[in-house]
């Protein structure tokens, strides 16, 4: 995205970093590592190509769903929204919303620091003391737990401005590839990390195959490209277009033209890795020609065929749409989301939605600014590309969680422990434990007057009587509890802030 209108992170949200963070020295509670999400897709391991689909070891068509969580790239060195949010509760969120791959920014200022910012320590304790570097092994791992896959985006040299081209004055060709030769090492064992985008929104003077090493960004990707593939040949190679196209077609987006591609694609020592990734915004990141046009919103396709689709459509390589995004505060931009998504399901493209972060200034995110409630007037926009999403069953804090006194039946106990909890909704666990009986059923009942639904519930079906309570009764996997045995089960609440130790009944046989 054009770095004028974009990464512009509101002032209100920083205003509300808390200092609890890791850098002021927060102090960890103790907490136990969450488990794993029990509904999480299998994860399909590395990946590779084949014409213009991406494919399995066993060849199956997959297509990457992603959603970029930004953060690494910038000064705090860390995903933002850890000041409100676990990095468990932001993977949750993430994959109960359909995607299965976060695209995950970096800078090389980043990778190479000693210390991060803006966590909140006892929402994160995992990451107390850790290196930006250390943080990212954290997010990897618990991805893999959450069925979601990784594309490491360098997305800046330092953590100030994007650039133009692939390198600055500070950070050279040689320092870019040989972090992305470290990071291919560092993760070779990583089946979930699945591929490098090797340079964000290349613009300005990066031309495609104009042969001027210093600015031939198709030479560079080819160079980026056979080094990362040296140390780990599994891993999708991620390239993105130029904003000045040779082809005579006008200018794009930042990273958005590939037209080049017919006539010099790029052609690595190993076969079946390159994904071309352009990106495409609407006409409130910056008004292109083509918004203009009488027949809009349906000169789209044609125009995104020119630029980028044929690659897709003539069998030359996968295209995998790198950004796309809006606040849909627009009529052109709703006609230009629809547009997008019905073109990207019809020729089954893969994806990476920018952003999961509130905080992007000129698109907004996928949660409000709380980082947990969801914007769903968006995600019914994305449901042709993402399905009805899933409902994930995980812990959603690494933190000792508050409780309260068990509540007893005659067959069974119930214990409340409250995970999060915001202005308007919260998310709270429970463990269910049965007596010297099997429990084949059990519902459980707890007073709340400002509830108003039920966002997600995992093992267990919940309802709302408003103003006045909350009823959850064992489902699926939570059904059923042996004699002496224990579940763990939960759900999130929409409407107010969670009810102050509340009573718990539970009946159970």
């Amino acid at each position: 995205m054009r770095d004028v209108l974009a990464r512009r992170v509101s002032a209100v949200v920083i205003g509300c970093l808390i200092a609890g963070s890791l850098a002021a020295g927060g102090v960890a509670t103790t907490g136990l590592e969450p488990a794993a999400a029990a509904s999480a897709t299998k994860l399909p391991g590395w990946l590779h190509t084949s014409g213009s689909s991406i494919k399995t070891a066993k060849n199956t068509t997959y297509v990457v769903k992603a959603v970029a969580w930004f953060g690494m790239e910038t000064t705090n060195c860390a995903p933002h929204g850890l000041w409100s949010i676990s990095v468990n509760q932001g993977l949750e969120q993430i994959r109960s919303m359909g995607f299965n791959t976060v695209r995950l920014p970096f800078s090389n200022e980043c990778i190479a620091a000693s210390s991060t910012n803006s966590i909140d320590a006892a929402k994160n304790p995992k990451l107390v003391g850790k290196t930006p570097l250390q943080v990212m092994d954290y997010i990897v791992k618990r991805a893999k737990a959450y069925g979601l896959n990784i594309i490491l985006d360098r997305h800046r040299p330092d953590s100030n401005a994007q650039s133009a081209l692939w390198y600055t004055d500070q950070y050279s060709e040689a320092r870019w590839i040989s972090d992305w030769k470290k990071l291919a090492k560092r993760y070779k064992k990583s089946s979930n990390v699945i591929g490098f985008d090797l340079h964000n929104e290349p613009h300005g003077d990066a031309c495609w195959g104009c042969g001027d090493r210093a600015t031939d960004w198709q030479a560079a990707a080819t160079r980026a490209g056979n080094a990362v593939l040296k140390v780990n040949p599994k891993l999708l190679i991620i390239v993105e277009g130029v904003e000045r196209q040779s082809t005579g077609t006008a200018n794009t987006w930042w990273g958005g033209g590939l037209a080049g591609v017919a006539k010099k694609p790029v052609k690595l020592t190993v076969k079946n890795r390159v994904v071309y990734s352009p990106h495409d915004y609407p006409s409130s990141i910056y008004s292109q020609p083509w918004f203009s046009a009488a027949n809009y919103p349906k000169n789209l396709p044609a125009q995104w065929d020119t630029d980028w689709g044929y690659i897709d459509r003539k069998g030359i390589a996968p295209i995998l749409l790198g950004e796309f995004g809006t606040k849909l505060e627009t009529t052109s931009d709703k006609l230009w989301l629809k547009t997008m998504v019905s073109y990207l399901k019809k020729n089954g493209m893969s994806f990476a939605y920018w952003s999961f972060n509130p905080n992007s200034g000129d698109t907004g995110g996928l949660v409000k600014d709380d980082w947990t409630t969801k914007q769903t007037t968006k995600l019914k926009y994305l449901k042709p590309l993402l399905g009805n999403g899933t409902s994930v069953k995980a812990d959603t804090t690494t933190t000792t969680p508050p409780t309260t006194e068990p509540t007893t039946s005659t067959s069974a106990t119930a214990t409340w422990k409250l995970q999060s909890s915001w202005q308007d909704g919260y998310v709270t666990q429970f463990d269910v434990t049965a007596g010297s009986s099997a429990v084949s059923t059990w519902s459980i009942t707890w007073a709340d007057a400002t509830a108003t639904g039920i966002a997600s519930s995992w093992g267990m079906a919940c309802t709302v009587a408003t103003g006045a309570s909350v009823t959850c009764t064992g489902a699926d996997w939570g059904a059923a509890i042996p004699a002496g045995a224990s579940t763990s089960v939960g759900v999130q609440v929409t409407g107010g802030a969670a009810p102050a130790s509340p009573r718990v009944s539970i009946t159970a046989r």
